[in-house]
C-alpha cells in the first residue's frame, strides 16, 4: 500500500511537473517582453473582467495569454446570434450559452492551471456587494451602463483598486484614433464627461479610460444610458 501511495505520489507530481513546463513554453514568448519577473508577477495577478462584450471578452482572453493566474468575470447576458460579428465568444456552438460560462471555457483550454470565477449577474447597487473589490489587483470595465461604470469606479476608488475603463467606442472603425487617458485629459467623449463631471470633482484618481481621439458624435447621456 505505502509503496502505492509513492508511486501514485511520483505520478501526479511528474504529470504537474509537465504541466508547467508546457506552460513555461506557452508563455515564453511573453517572457521575452517582461521578462522572468514579469511573467511570474503575472502569474500571481487577480484581475476581474466587468463585462464580456466586444471589449471585454477579447481583453479577457489576452489577459489568459498573457498568463494571468486568476481573472473573475462578471457578466449578465447570453451569446445571442447577433454577437458573431463582433464577439470572440459568439460561435454557432456557444449560441444561448451565458458569455460568463463560454469565456471560462474557452480561457481554461488556454491554460487549465488558470482560476476563473464567474458571476452572471448585473453589476449595479443590488450586487455590488458580492464583490470585495479589494482582492483583486486591476479591474478592468466594459461594461456598457454609465450608472454601472460609476459605482464601480467609485468602490474600487474606496478601495485603492487600479481601473482602466473603456468608454464611447460604439461604431468607431478608426483604430488609431483611441486613447489611453487619465479621465481629467478627456474633453470630446460625451461618456467620458459625465464620468468627469462625477468622478474627478470627487479626486478619483488612478483610473485610466479607453476612448475615441476627438469624437464628434453629438449624444447626450443619463447616468443609466446604455452606451452601445
Amino acid at each position: 500500500m505505502d509503496s502505492g501511495g509513492q508511486a501514485l505520489s511520483f505520478s501526479i507530481k511528474r504529470k504537474n511537473s509537465v504541466r508547467r513546463t508546457d506552460m513555461q513554453d506557452a508563455f515564453s514568448r511573453m517572457e521575452l517582453l517582461v521578462g522572468n519577473t514579469g511573467v511570474k508577477k503575472l502569474s500571481r495577478a487577480k484581475i476581474a473582467v466587468f463585462g464580456l462584450g466586444g471589449a471585454g471578452s477579447q481583453v479577457a482572453e489576452s489577459l489568459a495569454r498573457c498568463g494571468v493566474g486568476s481573472l473573475t468575470l462578471i457578466d449578465h447576458e447570453k451569446i445571442t446570434l447577433t454577437n458573431i460579428g463582433s464577439q470572440v465568444l459568439a460561435l454557432h456552438s456557444t449560441l444561448g450559452m451565458s458569455k460568463v460560462e463560454a469565456a471560462k471555457k474557452r480561457i481554461r483550454d488556454i491554460d487549465e492551471n488558470i482560476l476563473v470565477h464567474t458571476y452572471e449577474t448585473f453589476y449595479n447597487e443590488e450586487t455590488a456587494g458580492m464583490f470585495e473589490l479589494r482582492s483583486f489587483d486591476y479591474i478592468v470595465d466594459t461594461m456598457g451602463t454609465l450608472s454601472s461604470k460609476l459605482l464601480l469606479i467609485s468602490r474600487a476608488r474606496e478601495g485603492r483598486v487600479p481601473v482602466i475603463s473603456c468608454l464611447d467606442i460604439g461604431d468607431k472603425i478608426d483604430p488609431s484614433r483611441l486613447e489611453v487617458a487619465d479621465i481629467s485629459r478627456t474633453t470630446a467623449c460625451p461618456a467620458a464627461r459625465i464620468i468627469k463631471k462625477n468622478c474627478v470633482n470627487r479626486e478619483y484618481v488612478n483610473s485610466k479610460y479607453c476612448i475615441p481621439e476627438n469624437n464628434r458624435q453629438k449624444k447626450s447621456f443619463s447616468d443609466g444610458a446604455e452606451l452601445w
